[in-house]
Order: C-alpha cells, then structure tokens, then sequence
C-alpha cells in the first residue's frame, strides 16, 4: 500500500449565496439561496483525493464549534491525526455563485492562521524521505514548512492559492510539482494575465526549471510541462453551475492518480473529468465527485486528445 500524501491544508466553513450576479460596489443584492457547508482548500483538496480513492492525512486546525465539518471528511477516508479543534474561530468564507456559475470570494483565515514553527515541526516527524507533501496558500508557516519538508526529503505539491506577494516569494524551487491558474501563473513570472499557456509556461520553467508545472486554464483545458514532456488537453464541455471546487477536484485527483502510479497524462484525464463533473453541481464539498462517477464519465464521454500548446 502506498504512503499516503500529506495534506497541510486549510478547512473553512463556506457560506454559500446563489445571487443573479456577482455584487457591484454600493449594491445591496437579495440572495436566492444560502448553503452553510464544509470548504476551504485543503479540506477541498484532501475529500477530493480522498474521494478518488488516494491515501491522504490532513494536517489542519478548526474552531471547535464546527466539528460536525471533520464527519464529512473522516466518512470519506481522510486521516485526522494530525487535525485538531480549538476554541477559537474557524476560517470561514463567504462565496457569491450567479447564474454563470461565476464565484467571488472573501475569505477569513480564522483558525487557519494559528500554526506555531513547533507544531509545524512535529507534524513533519510523521513522515518519512519520498513522502508527499501537499500544500495550498491558506494557512501560515510555508516557508518554513518548504524549507524544512525539502530538508527532510519530501516531495512536495504546491497550489499558491489565494496568490499573493507571500506565495510569489516562497522558496518555489522546493517543490516538486506546482499547480496554478493563469493568473497565478502571471502573476508568478511578472507577465500579463493574458499571456499565452505557452509564454507562462516557459518564463515559469525557466524560473523552476526542476519542477512539474500544471497550469489550469478552466474551459480552455489545462497544460503540463516537466523536463522531458509537455502536454495540453482541452477541457470538457459541460454546462457549469458552480465552479468553487473545480480546481481543488482537478488537485486531488490528480494527486490520487499520481499516487497510484499513473502517468501524467493519464493523471491530467482523470482529474480533468473529475472537474467537469464537479462544475455541473452547487457548493464546495458537496460538488466533489466520487471515483465511481468519475469511472463512469471516462468509460461514457469522448477521450481528451492531447493537442499542443
């Protein structure tokens, strides 16, 4: 049985509003509908790969009013060692969904943000040289966390959302594997948010020139590129409802399959199906597919070709 990957990661309550359109400065706007339900990257990311059928320990911290939210993610197989409750406030967001399946988001750390460097240390004394470690941008303490996981040799994920001047100025050539939209990816380079795939993803190799880049570009597909292939495959086409987790199942999928052995392309197809289902359905954590739904999507929709970038 293979290691599970470790998940450092944020778990936040997500309140949910289905409005008819993203909300305009001094508009006060009725929403047609709440949701109160588990979200937050890591927590995303670790159900998803959970929910694949991977081996993932989540390493988190949650106020202790929420506890319900750790029953979903301990249903779905996620290991909770290394989470604990505390009576402080959770992290929370508050997410608009309109009618195009567009989000916007304000997002509160809450307990996120209450990492100390020891705690961060004894939770690496859990892991072994060649484990993996997967890391996001909503909770404090990377940059000792990169430089101490490459110490110990862990082969470490990164996905630096929400991007900020912090994440731009970790020690990014730690890691193994970077996950990043197009704006992550410019703002990374210092290049315009319309750059091409292939003008992000070659100022980004020659800024990591050791590390697998991933670069979502949502209903335009996504791209990969290491030192020794380089792939794109075209997004499926589905009608979206609501795209908060569709980057978050793409991560945690295609952490599963790469866990499993498979190679890249194979880890781009399967994570690629996993968020199209999930952009067909409302919330967070309650959008994330199944493997069985995803086996079942693979066998019954059009194989991704890949194409070049």
């Amino acid at each position: 049985m293979p290691r599970p990957t470790y998940n450092f990661g944020s778990i936040n309550i997500d309140h949910v509003y289905r409005v008819p359109h993203l909300v305009r400065p001094g508009e006060t706007l009725a929403s047609r509908h709440y949701q109160q339900v588990l979200g937050g990257k890591g927590a995303n990311q670790s159900l998803a790969l959970a929910r694949a059928g991977g081996q993932v320990e989540h390493w988190g911290r949650l106020g202790r009013a929420d506890a319900w939210a750790l029953q979903i993610l301990s249903q779905a197989g996620v290991g909770l060692d290394g989470t604990e409750l505390y009576d402080e406030p959770s992290g929370h967001a508050l997410i608009q969904v309109d009618d195009q399946g567009e989000n916007a988001i304000i997002l509160h750390p809450g307990a996120n943000h209450g990492f100390s460097t020891a705690a961060l240390d004894g939770l690496l004394g859990q892991t072994q040289p060649g484990d993996t470690l997967l890391l996001q941008n909503e909770c404090n303490g990377l940059e000792h966390l990169l430089v101490s996981a490459q110490q110990a040799g862990l082969e470490i994920a990164f996905n630096p959302a929400p991007m900020n001047d912090t994440a731009a100025g970790l020690p990014l050539s730690a890691c193994r594997l970077l996950f990043v939209n197009r704006g992550e990816a410019a703002a990374l380079v210092d290049l315009p948010e319309g750059s091409s795939p292939r003008q992000l993803l070659e100022a980004l190799a020659q800024r990591l020139p050791k590390t697998e880049l991933v670069l979502t570009l949502g209903g335009d597909g996504v791209c990969y590129h290491s030192e020794r292939q380089q792939l794109m495959l075209p997004a499926h086409r589905v009608e979206a409802v609501d795209t908060t987790a569709a980057g978050d199942t793409f991560i945690g999928y295609f952490m599963a399959a790469r866990q499993a052995g498979e190679e890249a392309l194979a880890c781009l197809q399967r994570a690629s199906t996993a968020s199209a289902l999930c952009v067909q359905r409302e919330g967070a954590a309650p959008s994330i597919p199944l493997a069985a739904e995803v086996e079942t999507a693979l066998d019954a929709w059009p194989s991704l070709a890949v194409a070049a970038y």
